[in-house]
């Protein structure tokens, strides 16, 4: 169900948050209007009750009913998430068990999404917001206290630092946070968080934190044994965990999701788990589980098991699991004569060894899942961690593994990251070189590692010198190169090819040819010369390496610095021969499908069936492919592919238009008109120079698109191509007509008209007609004006012509404005703003809208034109259009 308007929502929720009372009517006019509504408020009021009562009256659940001095709205509460929450609180406040209550408040807690009625704003509903961000607070506490008391606090301490951040004078928050890291074995840090706050409360209002969180502080900082975490049985066992990353930052939502997946449920036999992380070289994934690892041992107090199986190591081979077996034995003690010599035995023994132990077992750089398969427990309550640059599909289908992919990191955290190995002196000194690392790292922790270790290597290099050697694609793996292979980007990055079948690594290596920011499995086939399905058994090799993404159906992209690579393997490797072959196959099928889909998104024009259906599933394509194709047509023009660069920049260039794309449309119509005289390709080059004048018309560049037009006018004429010579003498008579020379935009229409005339155009008849039109318009004669728009109107008759149709309907709303009749000047804008929208046409749209917001305006409809001039400036301002200044300043004007 649509409840409609911002108001009429503001009365659902007024009836809502007092679901099953009356709600007086009084009382409904100061929660929606806050006493500062019109007049007429009540009137509006009953208005919108009315809607929502028919908007209602086909459910069984929900009814609106009147009743004396107001309304009332019947529905189960248990059918509205806040008194499920707030019944949720409440039993999870009685119960008398912490499992129990922590489950209550999961289930709560997970109620909230995002903020409480966004998009309303009045002060009853802001007061209401106030509080049940308390209530949501306080259950948050409540929770934590729960967990604190099952022992959980390695569970929960990622949570209680994200809040720590919001709510830093939270003294209850604090007291929890100090608790559970004096528990983790961070007693220095839960005191320095304790000092933190005394000082803020100091500075900020001159208090002392309260009795109950100073006499905590004594506690931990004499280690009282009071506030140290219960024992819990169990038998001694290894200790083999690294110590945790001591520049660890983030990850906070990947921590919150291991301490769900990763722990056996508390008191439940025979519960044990299987977490995969995976993820490309570099990102991270031995530093989260070493970190959720630190933070959880309490967790597991029969110890930890730990391997680096080396599956993807610069130097050495992948462990075989057997050796890896044998370690885990001799962690337990098991003298090497007494080891059984056959695979299968070893693991017998070690599952007998760690059966019944509540344990963490880490199996670090698997190589994949045969590898892992041999090393897990059977039935038990260990916790598996396993870190791999493959997904390990054979764990999670096989073994109920949780996968869990890492992403790269957040600028936010990636420049806390800096900042913790170079200072935070030093990162603020230099804001905008650090930006532009942050940039060429792309969010890689190992990136970031070796950037901030070579300028605490370095301490006198200002960060700008670094900033500038990773801005060179040519340098910027140099820059990146460390001593130790296992943090060498180029070490990482070869560590995996070299586990990829020899067509995934030809694969990878030509995908560094292309420049654009992605790319479909049908043009990577081409590029790499492969057949669909060999392609896609590729790509998913690729993908499971996590050297390519998949970030949408069908579509693949490269981290900026795994193509680098890519492409010095492709520069290395590959002749230029190849390289050039590679590129053109891949212009070869981009030029063929922008031409089909520029025919089939014309609805003008006439289009055979093939690649593309219909109209919007060309225009879809070519907004999915917008960055490859205007990436291409650069690239076409370093390569000397001038012929396919005329032939993309032509099927483009309505597709540019109508997106509002006008410096790219520049960039590429500027490099076909240069690639078309090299050819010596007349027609291209008149192409070109018309596409090009026109977009410089739309940026108010008049002196260039006038010249520009007239090259086009001469070498169409030149060719006796009267269709071509039309469109570009229509333009420039628009272009007259804009700059005020009415005489000279009359005589170019009207050699446009005959032209088209001549060669039986009818869509190029009717939009001659339609600019005759404009101009008498302006000239004063407004009956010429809609005579010529009905004539255009009239040759195009049922054909659907949307592009001169658009246009008439614009024509005849600024003519009907001209003569006082602005509820047919609305009508005419209406259906041109509606046609524009059908085609795509945004900038055609924003005008439309422009003439209807000042139809309306002087109509007297100042909320019509209000929205008409606010959907009008939300198009410009993401065109980018400079036109965008006016209409901000016509909105602020009206009344």
């Amino acid at each position: 169900m649509d409840p409609g308007h911002a108001r009429q929502r503001c009365v659902l929720t007024a009836l809502l948050v007092d679901a099953n009372n009356v709600v007086r009517t009084d009382e409904l006019l100061e929660r929606v209007w806050g006493g500062r509504g019109p007049q007429r408020a009540r009137d509006g009021l009953y208005t919108y009750l009315s809607r929502l009562r028919r908007l209602l009256a086909g459910s069984a659940e929900v009814r609106l009913e009147r009743r004396s001095g107001g309304y009332l709205l019947a529905v189960d509460p248990a059918a509205i998430d806040l008194y499920r929450f707030r019944d949720l609180v409440a039993r999870a406040g009685a119960a008398d068990d912490d499992e129990k209550a922590l489950r209550l408040f999961d289930e709560a807690l997970e109620l909230w999404r995002g903020e409480p009625f966004a998009h309303l704003d009045t002060p009853w509903l802001d007061l209401q917001r106030q509080g049940l961000h308390r209530e949501r607070v306080a259950a948050q506490r409540d929770r934590a206290d729960a967990a604190l008391r099952l022992g959980r606090h390695g569970a929960i301490l990622p949570e209680l630092c994200r809040q720590s951040i919001e709510y830093p004078l939270d003294e209850r928050l604090v007291g929890q946070l100090m608790l559970v890291l004096y528990r983790s074995g961070q007693q220095a840090e839960a005191l320095e968080r304790y000092r933190q706050l005394s000082g803020e409360l100091s500075e900020a209002l001159g208090i002392e934190p309260q009795p109950e969180l100073r006499e905590l502080y004594r506690r931990i900082l004499n280690a009282d044994p009071s506030v140290a975490a219960s024992p819990q049985p169990g038998l001694a066992g290894p200790r083999q965990l690294p110590a945790p990353p001591t520049q660890f930052v983030g990850r906070v939502g990947e921590l919150a999701r291991l301490g769900r997946v990763a722990l056996p449920p508390a008191g439940v036999d025979g519960q044990g788990s299987v977490v995969t992380i995976s993820g490309p070289g570099g990102i991270g994934k031995s530093w989260l589980a070493l970190r959720w690892a630190g933070d959880s041992l309490a967790e597991f107090p029969d110890g930890q098991l730990y391997v680096n199986l080396l599956g993807f190591d610069p130097v050495a081979e992948p462990m075989p699991a057997a050796t890896a077996l044998r370690g885990f034995l001799d962690a337990f003690g098991v003298p090497p004569a007494s080891m059984p010599a056959e695979a299968d035995a070893l693991a017998g023994r070690y599952r007998s060894l760690v059966a019944g132990r509540r344990m963490l077992i880490m199996l670090d750089n698997a190589r994949d899942t045969a590898q892992v398969v041999p090393l897990l427990p059977g039935v038990g309550t260990c916790t598996v961690l396993v870190t791999s640059r493959r997904n390990l599909t054979g764990l999670v289908t096989a073994h109920g593994a949780v996968p869990l992919r890492l992403g790269l990191l957040a600028d936010e955290e990636a420049a806390s990251l800096l900042a913790g190995v170079m200072g935070r002196r030093r990162v603020a000194a230099e804001p905008d070189s650090v930006s532009g690392i942050l940039a060429q790292c792309g969010g890689l922790p190992l990136a970031l590692g070796v950037v901030a270790a070579h300028a605490v290597t370095h301490p006198h290099l200002p960060l700008a010198a670094l900033a500038q050697q990773l801005r060179d694609d040519a340098t910027r793996l140099d820059s990146l190169h460390a001593d130790d292979l296992t943090a060498s980007l180029r070490a990482v990055f070869a560590a995996s090819c070299r586990a990829l079948t020899p067509a995934a690594d030809r694969a990878f290596a030509l995908l560094g040819v292309p420049a654009g920011p992605d790319l479909s499995a049908p043009a990577i086939a081409s590029l790499t010369d492969l057949s669909p399905a060999t392609c896609r058994v590729v790509l998913g090799e690729l993908t499971d390496a996590h050297l390519v993404e998949q970030h949408s159906p069908d579509r693949y992209r490269l981290h900026d610095l795994i193509r680098l690579y890519a492409a010095e393997r492709a520069q290395h490797e590959h002749p230029p021969a190849d390289r050039h072959a590679a590129l053109r196959r891949l212009l070869e099928h981009y030029t063929r499908l922008a031409e089909a889909a520029d025919r089939t998104r014309d609805p003008d024009g006439s289009a055979e069936p093939g690649d593309f259906q219909h109209r919007d599933q060309a225009v879809a394509w070519f907004r999915a492919e917008h960055g490859v194709l205007i990436a291409l047509c650069r690239q076409a023009a370093d390569a000397g592919f001038d012929a396919h660069l005329c032939r993309l920049a032509f099927a483009l260039r309505y597709h540019l238009e109508d997106g509002g794309h006008w410096d790219e449309l520049t960039t590429v119509q500027s490099a076909a008109v240069t690639a078309a005289r090299r050819l010596s390709d007349r027609a291209a080059e008149g192409n070109a120079c018309y596409s090009l004048a026109r977009a410089h018309a739309r940026l108010r560049r008049y002196d260039d698109a006038d010249a520009l037009y007239r090259q086009a006018i001469a070498i169409f004429a030149a060719l006796g191509d009267a269709v071509g010579e039309a469109h570009a003498r229509r333009g420039l008579g628009g272009l007259c007509e804009r700059r005020g020379r009415r005489a000279d935009a009359v005589a170019h229409n009207q050699r446009a008209l005959d032209l088209y005339r001549q060669a039986g155009d009818k869509v190029g008849q009717a939009m001659a007609l339609n600019n005759a039109a404009w101009v008498c318009a302006h000239s004063g004669d407004h009956q010429q004006a809609l005579d010529h728009c009905q004539e255009a109107l009239d040759l195009l008759g049922q054909d659907s012509h949307r592009h001169p149709e658009a246009a008439a309907w614009d024509t005849l709303g600024f003519v009907h404005h001209r003569r006082g009749e602005y509820r047919r000047a609305t009508a005419c804008y209406r259906r041109a703003v509606a046609l524009c929208r059908e085609l795509g046409d945004r900038y055609s749209e924003a005008d439309a809208l422009r003439g209807l917001a000042e139809a309306c305006q002087a109509d007297g409809d100042h909320a019509a034109a209000r929205d008409a001039w606010r959907r009008a400036l939300e198009i410009l301002e993401q065109l980018r259009h400079p036109e965008a200044d006016r209409v901000r300043a016509a909105l602020t004007q009206l009344p």
